[in-house]
């Protein structure tokens, strides 16, 4: 796939999701693309089914099978398994941070937080589908340090119902921040604060 067939693009799958992950989606990407998707089993989402851009602002809905034998039933907890709710918010700072690069943002993704988060239910082994609705408030590209963020309100729905809503969740791109060359020491081998002038 081309970069212009990308950008272009309002739907994908999960072997292009999977594709984004590893870094081999793209035939030509500009340099300086370096963002990524976690890949499976962190990926939260197997398919995007809508992303959809107008000015500053957007739409993304994707979807999730759940699976009987998913790695987080095995763990949380034992006797009473049921999906971390943070992996419902981890998953809204994912495709927004996927928005940012299909809206042209060059850089790695990072989540820089949200407002408030309302759980009304709970993802259990014998559930069937998650949806994951996101309205991106703003999308805003910083001229001086090539920086982007999306700031959205999301809501999860199981099996068509409702059970959580993250609110003001943001994910922003930032350029010169990743670190190809893991495990080996290097110039972005170590974390900490950003540094000022960075947006956060």
């Amino acid at each position: 796939m081309t970069y212009d067939e990308f950008r272009s693009r309002s739907r994908f799958g999960l072997e292009e999701l999977i594709a984004f992950a590893y870094g081999t989606l793209l035939d030509d990407p500009p340099e300086g693309f370096a963002a990524r998707l976690p890949a499976p089993p962190f990926l939260m989402a197997d398919r995007i089914l809508e992303i959809s851009g107008d000015g500053r602002q957007g739409r993304i809905v994707a979807e999730q099978d759940i699976h009987l034998d998913a790695w987080y039933f095995q763990c949380h907890m034992p006797s009473d398994p049921v999906q971390p709710g943070c992996l419902c918010v981890d998953a809204i700072w994912q495709l927004l941070g996927f928005f940012c690069v299909w809206r042209g943002a060059l850089g790695s993704g990072r989540a820089l937080g949200c407002g408030e988060v309302v759980f009304g239910g709970q993802i259990r082994p014998f559930n069937r589908l998650v949806r994951y609705e996101i309205e991106v408030c703003r999308f805003s590209q910083m001229r001086e340090s090539g920086a982007s963020i999306a700031i959205g309100e999301g809501r999860v729905f199981v099996d068509g119902e409702e059970i959580a809503e993250i609110h003001g969740a943001r994910t922003g791109v930032f350029r010169e921040i990743a670190y190809p060359d893991y495990p080996r020491r290097s110039a972005n081998s170590v974390g900490g604060r950003m540094k000022s002038g960075d947006p956060a």
